[in-house]
């Protein structure tokens, strides 16, 4: 006796796959690189990484060509989200962020250029002096971020990096027939910003030290007052 054929039930149209991780071949974009920068910044400001450190693998993130190599770079470092929902000890006000974007660039060929007085800070600036002359000046600058990282070179030039005496300034670089000299300053304000400047100089001189007399008599309250705050 042949058995009823039952009526086959229609099958459904798979729908779109989860949402998984990002292919490790992918190739990375500059906003994968900006993040990954971010984590790494953060960490540094925390104490998690050196200046050294982070200057190697800052190095890193900018010559990585697929999300894949990128991942291993803060694979020992918490990432951004954690660390955004850890409650600060003591809130600290900066004010908005400026959006990610370029570096600001100071060059000086055969000339100089100078930054100073009442001017706000992006996250990262490159400064380079090829027979020429760079002054970066943050006695009255304004931090719209806890850390700062400026990238100098100095080719028979001088770069020279001055900031008040209560933030903390560090740094790591090399001098070839030359001078790179960053002296070394800790706020007792665990909250201040930091101030990274790496970098290397031929025959030249790369110098950041604060600038003695030059305080920021209340720094929550100044930046408070001018972005508005």
């Amino acid at each position: 006796m042949d058995l009823e054929k039952q009526p086959q039930q229609p099958v459904a149209p798979a729908g779109p796959a989860p949402a998984g991780p990002t292919p490790v071949g992918i190739r990375a974009s500059d906003a994968d690189r900006d993040r990954i920068a971010d984590i790494l910044r953060e960490a540094m400001a925390e104490g998690r990484l050196t200046a050294e450190e982070h200057a190697e693998r800052v190095d890193l993130v900018y010559r990585a060509k697929t999300v894949g190599e990128l991942d291993p770079l803060v694979r020992d470092l918490p990432a951004s989200g954690e660390a955004a929902a850890r409650p600060a000890a003591s809130p600290y006000s900066y004010g908005p962020e400026a959006p990610a974007g370029p570096a600001e660039n100071l060059v000086a060929v055969f000339s100089s250029s100078t930054r100073k007085g009442r001017w706000r800070v992006g996250g990262r600036t490159n400064a380079f002096a090829l027979f020429g002359s760079v002054e970066i000046d943050l006695t009255e600058a304004l931090f719209g971020q806890r850390l700062t990282v400026i990238n100098a070179t100095s080719v028979f030039g001088n770069v020279e990096v001055k900031v008040p005496e209560n933030i903390s300034l560090r740094g790591s670089g090399t001098g070839i027939f030359g001078n790179f000299e960053v002296d070394t300053l800790e706020s007792t304000d665990p909250e201040a910003p930091v101030v990274v400047v790496n970098g290397y100089s031929v025959f030249g001189n790369v110098e950041a030290k604060p600038k003695r007399g030059k305080l920021i008599a209340n720094l929550h309250k100044h930046v408070r007052k001018h972005l508005g705050g």
